[in-house]
């Protein structure tokens, strides 16, 4: 993951102006994290514990509020309304994201969304060496989004998704030397899905974060956002059979091929995921994420429904040991 500039500049000027107190080292750890995770880059961090346990491989997934981060024509496969709440921990903070979304027959699907990125807040203490506390910053990113899905016939179903993409530095307190900020943008996704009439087959098609650069101080500064266009396919290759479905174990391999959008940027990685479970009771999920970068690995999750409510749950496995922890997602949602 390329560092932000601007964004990582800021956060550096806000902890080499003024000194960072807390739990000594590994408080200085986590302020040093923040600046690599900073800038529109957020919008490329996993949101929802089944698409991360699928190893990122969601570009064909649908029928729940979490294609909104993936791939926006998912949602055309919602039957009802839902609401759900997504967390994650990590190494550089804090994940949080709530969705809801309404489905109407004949109009489609409206979703609205907040994604919300906490790299926790960061006490400042005087430069004399007293050690006396003066301030507070808190660094966060921040996503608004609307989506609109809608089935178009022909086993064809399409999706768009607009976003307010935010970062911000807010301070409390002596903020003298402390040039917090706000940067805000405006991103588009768009997708398509399509599933195949004959065999269990679902190709995706997303290009996400389409938008305008995040910039914090001013144009030469400015961070594109990482555009991303993905390929993706879902295939049942074991279906249960005809009589009591709901009784029998399935299969189904899912796959992706990410890519940046913007040519010179980083070369296209691979996604790949496995569900399997009898019914919608519990789901068993695996997944590897064969990403350019120390976050490359596998992962694993379960889920659990009950009537119209589902827990997801999934953990990421760093393939090189960075000395970090490892995400842990879990996702609620419920149908009505």
């Amino acid at each position: 993951m390329r560092r932000s500039r601007s964004s990582a500049r800021l956060l550096a000027l806000v902890l080499g102006g003024v000194a960072v107190s807390g739990a000594g080292a590994s408080r200085s750890l986590r302020a040093q994290a923040i600046t690599q995770a900073q800038g529109a880059e957020f919008l490329l961090l996993p949101v929802g514990a089944r698409a991360t346990a699928l190893g990122q491989a969601a570009t064909a997934d649908g029928g729940t509020t979490e294609a909104i981060f993936w791939n926006p024509a998912g949602l055309a496969a919602l039957t009802r309304g839902e609401f759900a709440v997504h967390h994650y921990n990590a190494f550089f903070g804090t994940g949080d994201a709530i969705a809801l979304a309404t489905h109407n027959a004949s109009l489609g699907t409206f979703a609205i969304a907040a994604y919300l990125v906490n790299y926790g807040d960061l006490d400042l203490t005087a430069r004399d060496g007293s050690g006396a506390p003066i301030g507070r910053i808190s660094p966060r990113n921040l996503a608004l989004s609307a989506t609109y899905a809608t089935d178009v016939g022909g086993g064809v179903e399409i999706g768009v998704t607009y976003k307010l993409v935010q970062f911000r530095v807010d301070c409390s307190g002596d903020c003298t030397d402390v040039p917090s900020s706000v940067a805000t943008s405006h991103a588009v996704d768009v997708g398509i899905r399509y599933t195949a009439p004959a065999v269990p087959l679902v190709i995706g098609v997303s290009l996400r974060n389409l938008g305008f650069p995040l910039q914090v101080n001013n144009s030469p500064q400015a961070d594109p956002l990482p555009t991303r266009f993905s390929v993706g396919v879902s295939y049942l290759v074991v279906r249960p059979a005809a009589v009591r479905p709901q009784e029998q174990v399935d299969v189904r391999v899912l796959a992706d091929v990410q890519g940046a959008f913007r040519r010179g940027q980083e070369a296209p990685v691979t996604l790949v995921g496995i569900e399997s479970g009898v019914g919608d009771l519990i789901r068993l999920r695996g997944g590897y994420a064969f990403l350019d970068s120390d976050a490359r690995g596998p992962s694993l999750g379960v889920g659990i429904t009950i009537g119209r409510m589902a827990l997801d749950l999934a953990k990421v496995f760093f393939a090189n040991d960075i000395g970090e922890q490892e995400p842990f997602h879990v996702s609620f949602r419920a149908e009505f």
